[in-house]
């Protein structure tokens, strides 16, 4: 099956970091390498079948890594590959926008 070029290039890359737990994964990963428990742990609200579930359609986007480390009991990180690493930019916009404009929101 044929992809569809879509009609704005923003909407690849929402198909990529859209879900609400992508964009805080991202930013959480820019830091280094983290694991599974880390992550959960620093990202409030998220369910373990949750989290499970973006970084693996992360992972198939190319955007994540998952190293599996051989020892017992078998230890996971997750880190960004260079194409992870390409969002960082647009995560920090993101943020700074999230910050600008929630302080102009609060005011209103």
């Amino acid at each position: 099956m044929k992809q569809k070029t879509p009609a704005c290039w923003a909407e690849l890359t929402l198909n990529v970091v859209g879900g609400r737990w992508k964009v805080p994964i991202l930013f959480h990963l820019a830091d280094g390498p983290k694991r599974f428990s880390e992550l959960k742990r620093t990202i409030e609200g998220v369910t373990q079948k949750m989290l499970t579930q973006q970084l693996r359609e992360m992972e198939r986007d190319g955007v994540v890594s998952r190293k599996i480390f051989p020892q017992v009991p078998p230890r996971v990180e997750y880190s960004l590959t260079p194409i992870g690493k390409s969002l960082e930019p647009v995560v920090e916009a993101m943020c700074h926008w999230g910050k600008t404009r929630g302080c102009r929101m609060k005011n209103k």
